[in-house]
């Protein structure tokens, strides 16, 4: 639920009693989409909000935490990423952050709701300033069928970078869309999913998430913190899933010699990521 009273924006979270606040001058774009509300705003201090269905989605100011996070991490455990698939993100920012590494060849941004894409490209250019790269490409339809319909063992890394697991993202949480994903790995591929809050979601979605990736025969899978201020609780996650090689050793020389800007990622948040605090651990051993 979202309220919009004496120029502050509101999401209200019910059932965790908690809300999160930001100071508005402004609506700059409303539309209901095929899919969804999708609303953009001027915020005094985190610059453009993204708000689809009353919910969050990112910020000017904040969202490289996660764009960062869902990408790099993966991208640097892999030997040698060159074909990613990103199904969601479309935002675009997944994207960018994706097509920083030179050694990638091809990336797919495979996103339902071409709306958030063309409104992305208005109000979040920074975010868009490679969909022309050449390797960038898109598809706007059903990620879980595209994912069914997809050549086996013909990507290196998919990225989940979807909305929470309801409505027309709850498909992407589910035990045959990681079986597809697991198909259309190749050897050493891996898959990276948004995973919610380590405080309100370790039990509820997060241990269904490892449960379901290795059913779905991921042979390692971990869950990486990471901070996400307009998120509930402030603090988010991302779990990866390996199809054959461990996930806490990393390009890590590579990591600390990349040849980009990042402005929270580095071989050091990598490895703070994966020392996860305790009570995960108890929830997550199996």
């Amino acid at each position: 639920m979202t309220t919009l009273n004496d120029g502050w924006f509101t999401e209200v979270f019910q059932n965790e009693g908690t809300a999160f606040s930001l100071k508005v001058r402004g609506k700059l774009h409303e539309e209901q989409s095929e899919f969804q509300k999708l609303e953009i705003y001027d915020t005094e201090t985190f610059g453009n909000l993204m708000v689809l269905d009353g919910c969050v989605m990112l910020t000017a100011r904040d969202n490289f935490l996660y764009h960062e996070m869902m990408t790099h991490p993966a991208l640097f455990t892999h030997k040698n990423p060159r074909k990613v698939v990103i199904i969601g993100g479309g935002d675009c920012g997944t994207l960018k952050e994706v097509l920083k590494h030179p050694d990638v060849e091809e990336a797919w941004q495979v996103e339902i709701d071409e709306r958030v894409t063309r409104v992305s490209e208005q109000y979040f250019p920074e975010l868009c300033e490679s969909n022309g790269d050449p390797r960038a490409n898109f598809f706007f339809g059903d990620g879980v069928q595209w994912m069914r319909d997809i050549e086996p063992n013909s990507v290196d890394l998919i990225i989940i970078d979807s909305t929470d697991p309801v409505g027309p993202a709850e498909g992407l949480f589910a035990l045959d869309f990681y079986r597809d994903c697991m198909l259309a790995l190749r050897d050493g591929g891996i898959v990276v999913q948004q995973s919610e809050s380590p405080l309100l979601h370790t039990e509820t979605i997060i241990r269904g998430i490892h449960k379901d990736m290795k059913t779905a025969g991921l042979a390692h899978v971990v869950t990486l913190p990471f901070p996400q201020p307009v998120y509930p609780t402030g603090w988010w996650s991302c779990t990866m899933g390996s199809k054959t090689n461990p996930l806490h050793y990393f390009r890590e020389a590579d990591a600390a010699e990349r040849p980009f800007v990042t402005r929270y990622y580095n071989e050091a948040t990598h490895h703070a990521a994966l020392a996860q605090p305790q009570f995960m651990r108890d929830a997550l051993e199996d």
